[in-house]
């Protein structure tokens, strides 16, 4: 791959390989780390990833590695692994390009950081970027058109830099340097997915969910805002956009996880034996807390983590959330 300026992607799940395959497919060299050598193994071998990416015929310009230290000489980084494993991945991350793209969509746990601050105190000579919007990883892997949020901590200069690096014809980056705001929208949305995914589980029909997505929205901007985003980013594809998405179809992981949970199973049992990450049951109670130790009302988000930790039953929770007060739509008290 010598003499092209090789883009490295950090992760081969479903996400990680699916972005490999969309920048490699015209005919651009793509570097792709996976952690399990077996993988590294098959889809080198075979153009196959069957445990994350099943059906997916991988592109010649797409090469696995298992040994970080070779993405030393990429352009430029996307990474894609999993948001509780981004610190001890960054840490081991060679010397190399400066520009990092976060592709991971969560809230430390334990911290409470979000992955640019991650990634800031792992590579801090790094300019970090976030890209996020409402992306399934079989549809942006089959070449059906996708167009994302791409965050950029650089500005415009570094939104020179990569826009040309990850745009293709079937994906399309809109330009922001609002960076708290597109890591916010991708967090927050994996939580109120689950209890969209509740409210199917417990058959509580269409009228519901929605009401559920918009009254979401409403805990993410209240959020976002506290935190320093702005209300437009929250409102375009990486909030709104990427809400719609994973809240309205059982290809996301977060939707089929509450799903599970409203027909009746415990959190373990939903979350067992399952090769992809649901990030939302991680960050479902941090964002709790977060909420409560700020004084924002998010009690959706709050329902969500106790559904997960067994404090409440789906229906308990359902419940709950059908008795709070009333009041006026906008304004006033939440």
């Amino acid at each position: 791959m010598s003499g092209a300026a090789v883009i490295g992607v950090v992760g081969a799940g479903a996400w990680g390989t699916a972005l490999a395959q969309v920048l490699a497919s015209d005919g651009s060299p793509v570097l792709l780390w996976a952690r399990e050598p077996e993988l590294v193994s098959e889809i080198n071998a075979t153009r196959r990833n069957r445990l994350f990416l099943p059906g997916a015929e991988l592109v010649p310009g797409i090469a696995v590695t298992g040994t970080l230290a070779g993405l030393a000489s990429c352009a430029a980084l996307l990474v894609v692994v999993p948001a509780q494993f981004l610190a001890r991945v960054l840490a081991d991350l060679p010397a190399g390009p400066r520009d990092l793209v976060l592709c991971a969509k969560g809230i430390e746990a334990g911290s409470g950081r979000l992955m640019a601050e991650v990634a800031a105190a792992a590579v801090p000579g790094a300019e970090l970027a976030v890209l996020s919007g409402p992306t399934f990883a079989h549809e942006v892997a089959a070449g059906l058109p996708t167009a994302v949020t791409l965050a950029c901590g650089g500005g415009e200069a570094q939104w020179q830099r990569l826009a040309p690096l990850i745009s293709r014809k079937t994906l399309r980056p809109y330009y922001s340097d609002d960076v708290i705001g597109a890591e916010i929208g991708g967090a927050v949305k994996n939580v109120l997915a689950i209890a969209c995914g509740v409210v199917e589980g417990l058959g509580l029909g269409q009228n519901a969910r929605a009401a559920l997505i918009a009254r979401g929205y409403a805990e993410m901007l209240r959020f976002g805002l506290a935190r320093g985003a702005r209300a437009e980013t929250l409102a375009g594809l990486c909030g709104l956009g990427d809400l719609v998405l994973t809240c309205s179809s059982a290809s996301s992981r977060n939707f089929t996880l509450g799903q599970a949970l409203g027909q009746g199973q415990s959190a373990a049992e939903a979350l067992a034996g399952k090769a992809s990450v649901a990030e939302g049951a991680s960050t479902a109670p941090v964002l709790a807390e977060l909420a409560a130790r700020d004084g924002i009302a998010m009690p959706i988000a709050t329902a969500v983590h106790r559904l997960l930790a067994g404090e409440l039953s789906a229906a308990e929770a359902a419940a709950e959330l059908l008795a709070r007060p009333l009041r006026a739509e906008q304004g006033g008290s939440p």
